[in-house]
């Protein structure tokens, strides 16, 4: 057994410095990550309201192994101006409205998640946003991208997760990605709701706690917890927590003027044109 190990280690050696340097193609795409194979035509939100496109370009795009963590990361195109969206099913659909959101205020978007998931919720194969992290459910991207969005909560309040948890999971994921990312902005969105006078409950109170989580850190927080009685948005629901197209256009202009009143927009050129995430359809009623 001794004999045999130096001849492992130059074997994992080799292969570590061939992996870092050459990139490996033909990757399946993990918990819905990824980007369009091809840009939408027309400005961001009509496009998107066509429909969701079919398939992510990280399925058969190139992948490149992060020495740090030893695992496998996407090669994205201009990365530099690309956000990575960290969500559920609110974000997950092509023409979901936090998607449309940040492709308005200029951004390409990456996608990572899944719907059902979320800080404490997970959902089948795929772990809640710390798990899913840290055991590679997701397929992130490598380099540096512009901005990094967490959006989410819905889950969590659903499934009744207490606020120590949803707080634990949310310090350890800001972290961790904070760690994967040290020169990349990061903001968070809050969980979609009616608002705390309107039968928002649990989801509000969710909608709250990442808010104060986010001021603890220095996050720019977008607070939606009331934004669907505010916005007179409900007669644009499709099911109990999710919207229709129309509500789908509606919020995701409300979010980049949000987006740019907080200065998180990012300022087109002339080559730049927003690219919206593949993604598939809601996960189910009730759930984000």
């Amino acid at each position: 057994m001794r004999k045999a190990l130096p001849a492992l280690a130059r074997t994992r050696s080799a292969a570590s410095g061939v992996a870092m340097v050459i990139a490996v193609s033909s990757v399946v795409a993990l918990s819905a990550c990824g980007l369009p194979a091809q840009a939408p035509a027309g400005p961001p939100l009509a496009a998107a309201a066509a429909g969701p496109q079919a398939a992510p370009a990280a399925a058969g795009g190139s992948t490149v192994l992060n020495p740090g963590n030893g695992r496998l990361e996407a090669v994205v195109p201009d990365i530099s101006r690309t956000v990575l969206l960290i969500g559920d099913s609110q974000s997950e659909p092509a023409d979901g409205w936090p998607r449309l959101g940040l492709a308005a205020a200029g951004y390409k978007v990456y996608f990572c998640g899944r719907g059902g998931t979320g800080f404490v919720s997970s959902n089948g194969p795929t772990g809640n946003y710390i798990d899913a992290l840290l055991h590679g459910d997701w397929l992130l991207p490598s380099g540096t991208p512009a901005l990094i969005v967490v959006q989410g909560g819905g889950n969590d309040a659903a499934s009744g997760a207490g606020d120590s948890r949803i707080n634990a999971n949310a310090e350890r994921l800001i972290a961790e990605l904070q760690q994967r990312y040290p020169g990349t902005p990061m903001a968070m969105i809050g969980t979609l709701a009616r608002g705390e006078d309107h039968g928002g409950g649990r989801r509000s109170e969710v909608d709250a706690l990442l808010g104060y989580v986010a001021a603890a850190h220095g996050l720019p927080f977008v607070s939606v917890g009331d934004w669907l009685t505010r916005y007179n948005l409900v007669k644009d629901l499709a099911d109990t927590v999710h919207m229709n197209p129309s509500g789908h256009q509606k919020l995701g202009k409300l979010l980049e003027g949000r987006l740019r009143e907080l200065g998180l927009d990012r300022k087109p050129t002339a080559d730049q044109a927003p690219l919206l995430a593949a993604g598939t359809a809601d996960a189910g009623l009730g759930r984000d």
